[in-house]
C-alpha cells in the first residue's frame, strides 16, 4: 500500500441510495424449501487423523428455506459472508455445524427457518507401509450434509476407500492349473525333496497362472445418531480398511509389496463378500443410525464392473 495514499486505509462507509429490488412485490407468491448457493469454495479445518487439524479446500453447499411466500428472496449474500467468517472461527464437528446452521438461519431476520449445508472435501490421512518403516498420504473423498430444522440436528457422513480384491474363483482355477503343471513336471519316477519341490515352485514353471485381482472401492454413507461430540471419518475409516484387510498402499518396498501380496490370498472376495464385511463394520457402531454402502470392483477379467449393495437401520 502506497504511503502516499492515507485515505486508502479508511474504510469507505456504504452507500444508502443504491436500488433494491428485492422489497418489491412478489409475482407467483409461494413458500420456497430450498434457496441458496452450490459450490461455494472456502477452506476447511478437518481432523488429521493425528490428534490435530488439517486446513483443506473445500466446495460447500448451503441453503436455507424461504418460509414467508410474500418474500422474493432470501439474503444471499449475508449468507455466504456468515458462512465464510464461521468457517474461520468453527471447526467441522457436530458442535460446529450446528452453529454453523444457526447462524445462517439468523442471518435471514425470519425468512427462514431451516438450513442445510453440504461439504465436500479430500481428507489426506498418512498411512504406514505393512512391513517396511515408510508412510505415506491416502486421499478419501468426503462429503459432509448436516440439516437443522426446528432445532434438530442431522447429520450424514459419506466417504469412498480403495482396497484390492482377488477373485476366489480365479483362484480357485489358478490353483488348479499350477497343480497340473506339477503333475505333468514330475510325472516320471524321480526322487523328489522339499529342496528339489522348493526349486520348481521359484522357477518359472512354479507358477502356472495367476488369479486375476483389481482395484476397488467402497463408498458409504452414514446417517449419525446426535448424541456423539465428533465425526467419526477415522476411526469408520480404519474400521473398515481392517475389516477389507487389503487396503491400496502408498510408499512400499519388496517386503511391502510381498506382505500385500500375502493379504490378498488371505483375503479373496468377491463383490458380495466386501459389501458383508462393509456391512458388519457399519452395523455394529453405535453411532450410526442408518448405513449404506456400494462396493464397487473394476473388473480386469471383464470390461464392466461388478458392483453389491448393502444397507441397513441400526437397533
Amino acid at each position: 500500500m502506497s504511503a502516499s495514499r492515507p485515505d486508502l486505509l479508511h474504510t469507505v462507509p456504504p452507500r444508502t441510495d443504491l436500488p433494491d429490488v428485492a422489497d418489491h412485490a412478489v409475482p407467483l407468491a409461494r413458500a420456497l424449501d430450498w434457496v441458496g448457493m452450490e459450490g461455494i469454495a472456502l477452506p476447511v479445518r478437518v481432523p488429521d487423523g493425528a490428534g490435530g487439524q488439517l486446513q483443506v479446500a473445500a466446495s460447500i453447499d448451503l441453503s436455507v428455506n424461504l418460509a414467508n411466500p410474500e418474500a422474493r428472496g432470501i439474503h444471499m449474500s449475508r449468507l455466504y459472508l456468515q458462512l465464510q467468517a464461521g468457517l474461520a472461527r468453527e471447526a467441522i464437528t457436530p458442535a460446529g455445524l450446528r452453529h454453523l446452521l444457526q447462524e445462517s438461519i439468523a442471518s435471514q431476520s425470519g425468512l427462514a427457518s431451516q438450513a442445510r449445508l453440504k461439504i465436500r472435501y479430500e481428507a489426506l490421512l498418512q498411512r504406514r507401509a505393512l512391513e517396511s518403516e515408510f508412510t505415506g498420504w491416502k486421499r478419501y473423498p468426503v462429503e459432509i450434509e448436516a440439516t437443522l430444522s426446528e432445532g434438530h440436528l442431522q447429520l450424514a457422513l459419506g466417504f469412498s476407500l480403495e482396497y484390492s480384491s482377488t477373485c476366489p474363483a480365479s483362484a480357485a482355477l489358478s490353483r488348479q492349473a499350477n497343480a497340473e503343471r506339477f503333475s505333468e513336471d514330475f510325472a516320471a519316477a524321480r526322487p523328489l525333496s522339499v529342496g528339489v519341490v522348493h526349486d520348481w515352485l521359484e522357477s518359472e514353471r512354479g507358477l502356472a497362472a495367476t488369479p486375476h485381482a483389481q482395484r476397488s472401492r467402497a463408498q458409504v454413507r452414514v446417517e449419525l445418531r446426535a448424541q456423539f461430540d465428533e465425526l467419526p471419518l477415522v476411526p469408520l475409516i480404519d474400521a473398515l480398511e481392517a475389516s477389507l484387510a487389503t487396503p491400496v498402499q502408498t510408499a512400499v518396498k519388496r517386503v511391502d509389496e510381498q506382505a500385500f501380496a500375502r493379504l490378498n490370498a488371505e483375503n479373496l472376495m468377491f463383490c458380495e463378500d466386501a459389501a458383508r464385511r462393509v456391512a458388519s463394520v457399519l452395523s455394529a457402531d453405535p453411532r450410526i443410525e442408518r448405513y449404506q454402502a456400494t462396493v464397487a470392483h473394476f473388473e480386469s477379467l471383464h470390461p464392466h464392473d461388478a458392483v453389491a449393495r448393502v444397507s441397513g437401520t441400526n437397533p
